[in-house]
């Protein structure tokens, strides 16, 4: 079995001379290009090509060491290449080759080695010193032929880069950096939540969805702008900072927005509901959950709230007045904390229970499958 140990060198000094064939005039090709460049790494390729060499022989196989190399413009030296290539497999009629390369531009050739003759074996050569600084170079070299990375990564940093200067002409270091982090940080959130995604999927969504008239685009919309609503009244709500604690803060505008952000998800999920029920011949439990689902968690989040704001004094203790129906008259009488915040987690679990019995009963269940789900 004849094998071609094939060392590459798309930019040799020898070019004039190759292919060089046989381990002696591989051994002298060593020898001149050594004593002009002791540093150059085409050495140690062929170097790498005798030692693979003397390998197979001992193995018991018929080797014939070469050189190929070419010179100038990459087209022709590729092509310079192929016809020495094509000429020692005319020549010598290997079975196979290895092929030993000592850069991955080198390695690039291999298809054309191919094409001509079976490889078994590519070996690229590597000086143990400079192993970690080539590694680094030619991933830094793949990062760069991304265009999807260069586009998240470089622009970013390049744009920060720039407006460091200009944004240090006008404010406090500290507070130019600190902008820079930000805006830097608000990027990679964006990225990372795959936001840019949704948003370029979102034009589709809402066309398909006024196309095929779904209930869920006008309960969205609704839903939408009860929410704005219910933020903007729970920031009217809001002392100004300072006058009360933090804590204080956030259970005011949680009392005032709760009931609007849950009429919200009410919409929202009432209309992906009539969407479900309307577009499919049964309905999926989870799509009934919801609407109460929404509501028992807006009625245990007012009670909590109302509960701390009462306790920070507020406003004062809940009453209920007198209600005369008839035949049933309810005496007025006032609500403490506890029993407060007890009424609103109780009215919110019995919510939570009813939208598990009503999904057990429209999809066909019973209760303890629902309640396992």
């Amino acid at each position: 079995m004849t094998t071609l140990v094939v060392c590459i060198d798309r930019d040799s000094p020898v070019s004039d001379r190759c292919p060089v064939v046989g381990r002696a005039a591989v051994e002298s090709t060593i020898t001149e290009t050594g004593v002009v460049d002791p540093e150059d790494s085409r050495i140690n390729c062929l170097l790498e090509g005798l030692r693979v060499a003397d390998d197979l022989e001992a193995e018991g196989d018929d080797t014939v060491v070469a050189v190929v190399g070419g010179s100038g413009d990459a087209v022709g030296s590729d092509r310079e290449i192929a016809r020495q290539i094509e000429s020692l497999v005319t020549q010598y009629d290997p079975d196979s080759a290895v092929v030993v390369v000592d850069s991955a531009d080198d390695e690039r050739l291999v298809p054309i080695i191919e094409s001509r003759v079976r490889v078994d074996a590519v070996d690229r050569v590597v000086v143990r010193q400079a192993r970690d600084i080539e590694s680094t170079y030619y991933l830094l070299k793949q990062f760069l032929a991304d265009e999807e990375l260069r586009r998240t990564v470089l622009v970013p940093v390049g744009i920060a880069l720039l407006a460091l200067p200009l944004l240090l002409q006008f404010v406090a270091p500290t507070t130019a950096l600190g902008a820079i982090a930000a805006a830097l940080g608000v990027f990679l959130i964006y990225k990372g939540l795959g936001i840019d995604d949704y948003l370029a999927r979102l034009p589709g969504q809402i066309r398909e969805a006024l196309y095929s008239g779904q209930v869920s685009l006008v309960t969205y919309v609704v839903a939408g702008g009860l929410s704005i609503v219910g933020i903007f009244a729970g920031a009217l709500e809001i002392s100004p900072p300072g006058s009360t604690g933090l804590f204080i803060l956030v259970n005011q505008f949680l009392f005032e927005s709760v009931p609007w952000l849950t009429a919200a998800a009410l919409a929202a999920s009432l209309g992906r509901l009539l969407d479900e029920l309307l577009q499919r011949e049964g309905i999926r439990s989870a799509y009934v959950n919801l609407p109460f689902g929404a509501v028992a968690v807006g009625l245990v989040v007012r009670g909590f709230s109302a509960y701390f704001l009462q306790r920070a004094g507020v406003f004062g203790p809940f009453s209920v007045p007198s209600m005369d129906f008839g035949i049933v008259e309810v005496n007025g009488f006032t609500m403490d904390l506890g029993t407060r915040l007890a009424t609103f987690i109780l009215a919110g679990i019995l919510v939570a229970v009813i939208g598990v019995r009503v999904a057990a009963y429209v999809s066909q269940n019973d209760i303890e499958a629902e309640l396992v789900e």
